[in-house]
């Protein structure tokens, strides 16, 4: 029975947030009880065969050239021996050419596949993972619309100041989750600006991962039960632009503050702000406001279509603090932009991110799991 069990553990592992949150509320009388050491938190990982080697072969084959060989596929830890060459500048120029040939090859599918031809010296913004409110792919569609009217309001020479950026969503929602549909909708509505893939699946993403400049991972605070996406893109060299949750937060500390951008309200904040919108109503943010009267006037379709995702916001508690966290959002990616324009430091960011993945192994996963909890020693094949 549970209440025998060495360990208490879930079904898959997760991030350190969750399982904190978990002892502090679906089990905190049981912490209370029998104390926290009876919970064992294991930090999801990802595959470096598929993910590096696989996915993104020209970057595998690069890190195998300047550390004598392959073995970093089954030991990750072995990445770090890479950090040495960031100064190398035959090193970056080839780490870049590799990125841009990525970008090549999803632009080359982009327009096979919609017709749509993209610039592949644009900085490429991507989410692709489930639809879900929790996941806020509305907070980025929204934050393109904000985007997209900021570009008109400017002159012809303010334009051409501007970082161009190709906008990538990929996902599927739940056959019966009609606001995920609603903002796969607006999605497609907003089309001449995004790219919307469709059937997004596991070889799509191999294609789209190492094309990443930046991927967004911007769930509210406390709800992503550690996604492995985010590892994904940054082991091919993109950065990150997401809230404090989930996997974020180990990446954060493995990679550093320096490498990724974070925003958003904090997990331990986020039901007080939830609490207030029920009791004292709250303030919608200007710039988002903005967003819902272009939407509202048709510049985007039948604004009908989209009104019950408009009022999930603005009469129904916003409970995902979209409006709450859109002026930071806005903001960091102003910060994205800045540093994409300079293309030598952000070559650096992302060698020094890929360097430090070494702890995002499902080998290391796998290994914690049969020391902390199954308890059962390695086989050697002979």
């Amino acid at each position: 029975s549970v209440g025998t069990s060495f360990h208490y553990r879930g079904i898959a592992a997760q991030d350190e947030l969750h399982s904190d949150l978990i002892k502090s509320t679906i089990f905190k009388d049981f912490v209370k009880i029998y104390g926290p050491d009876k919970f064992t938190n294991v930090t999801n990982g990802i595959t470096p065969r598929r993910w590096l080697h696989q996915a993104n072969p020209r970057l595998s084959k690069l890190i195998a050239s300047k550390l004598g060989g392959y073995d970093f596929l089954t030991d990750l830890t072995l990445l770090d021996g890479i950090e040495r060459y960031v100064d190398d500048k035959d090193f970056r120029k080839e780490w870049a050419e590799i990125k841009t040939e990525n970008k090549k090859r999803l632009a080359k599918h982009i327009k096979d596949t919609t017709g749509y031809i993209v610039n592949p010296t644009a900085l490429f913004d991507v989410q692709v993972k489930r639809i879900h409110e929790y996941k806020r792919q509305q907070l980025n569609i929204f934050g393109v619309i904000h985007r997209y009217l900021k570009i008109k309001s400017l002159t012809p020479e303010e334009r051409k100041k501007l970082v161009p950026r190709v906008s990538i969503f990929g996902g599927k929602a739940a056959p019966g989750y009609w606001m995920a549909k609603t903002i796969i909708h607006l999605t497609n509505k907003v089309g001449e600006v995004v790219i919307f893939i469709e059937d997004y699946n596991v070889s799509k993403a191999e294609i789209i991962v190492p094309a990443s400049d930046i991927s967004e991972h911007i769930s509210t605070a406390g709800t992503e039960a550690s996604g492995t996406s985010n590892m994904k893109f940054v082991l091919n060299g993109g950065l990150i632009i997401g809230t404090c949750d989930g996997a974020n937060i180990e990446i954060t500390r493995e990679i550093t503050e320096s490498n990724i951008f974070l925003f958003g309200t904090l997990a331990e904040d986020v039901e007080t702000l939830r609490e207030n919108h029920r009791y004292k109503g709250f303030t919608l943010d200007e710039d988002l406001a903005k967003v819902f009267e272009s939407i509202r006037s048709g510049t985007f379709g039948d604004p009908k279509a989209f009104e019950s995702l408009i009022a999930s916001i603005t009469d129904h508690g916003d409970y995902y603090l979209v409006s709450d966290d859109f002026k930071s959002y806005i903001q960091t990616q102003e910060l994205v932009d800045e540093d994409f324009r300079k293309q030598d430091e952000w070559i650096v960011k992302s060698i020094s991110s890929v360097a430090r993945m070494g702890f995002f192994s499902t080998d290391r996963v796998i290994n914690e799991y049969a020391e902390s909890i199954w308890n059962v020693e390695p086989l050697v094949v002979e």
